[in-house]
């Protein structure tokens, strides 16, 4: 009786594994910090849920500015988008957001972007350090 719970626990946890894909450059580490940081730094602006603010701040909600480019994301936690509008899927969003160059260490800056790619039902590769120690390094 005892082997055969063992047996069924063992074809439970295979079957577990392959029903939750690994994700390429994820890091989970980097992304339980992420959601430390974004639940200090970013949830005022951009929710709980990651749905922003309507015509204030803008969702991070499967859009091309969380899953696209990653040097793009980047560069807009680092020097923030001022002026004006931004226009996400037909919504217009008028909230500046803030450069964070000065308030994050590249390594939190890599942790809060790894957490929303891959949160609020996003889906994609993690962001590094050193990534974001390229696009801060470059003027």
């Amino acid at each position: 009786m005892k082997s055969l719970f063992v047996t069924g626990l063992g074809l439970i946890i295979l079957l577990n594994s392959f029903s939750q894909p690994k994700q390429k450059g994820f890091n989970k580490a980097s992304f339980d910090r992420g959601k430390k940081v974004y639940e200090t730094i970013c949830i005022t602006c951009h929710q709980f849920d990651g749905g922003g603010v309507q015509r204030m701040n803008p969702p991070l909600i499967k859009t091309k500015w969380v899953l696209g480019d990653k040097k793009a994301l980047i560069k807009i936690i680092l020097k923030g988008l001022k002026g004006g509008e931004i226009e996400i899927d037909g919504d217009t969003f008028y909230n500046p957001m803030p450069a964070q160059e000065d308030a994050l260490s590249d390594q939190q800056i890599a942790d809060v972007l790894t957490f929303v790619r891959n949160s609020f039902g996003n889906k994609a590769s993690g962001v590094s350090a050193a990534e974001v120690k390229v696009v801060r390094t470059k003027k």
